[in-house]
């Protein structure tokens, strides 16, 4: 999967999370939790999908990795490089 594939899938993610959240003006440096009303169960959500979606364990101490869209995708980029996008 490429940087634009990964994004896509969490925008995906976050879209079913949470449906009423306007996600075109999301910023890829800002925490998602600055952005939207997430809490932690709905963080544990987006894990939960990707793990399901893709069979990608992702350790709790990796969690500070994807506070934000950017850091999201630089974690998961390596990890699914050789993942075709769902």
């Amino acid at each position: 999967m490429t940087a634009d594939q990964i994004r896509q899938v969490i925008l995906d993610i976050l879209e079913r999370i949470a449906p009423d959240e306007d996600l075109t003006g999301l910023e890829d440096a800002r925490p998602f939790r600055e952005q939207m009303e997430l809490d932690s169960m709905d963080f544990l959500d987006i894990v939960m999908e990707l793990r399901k979606m893709y069979r990608i364990q992702i350790p709790e101490e990796d969690y500070s990795n994807l506070n934000t869209m950017a850091g999201t995708v630089a974690y998961l980029l390596p990890r699914l490089r050789d993942v075709a996008a769902v």
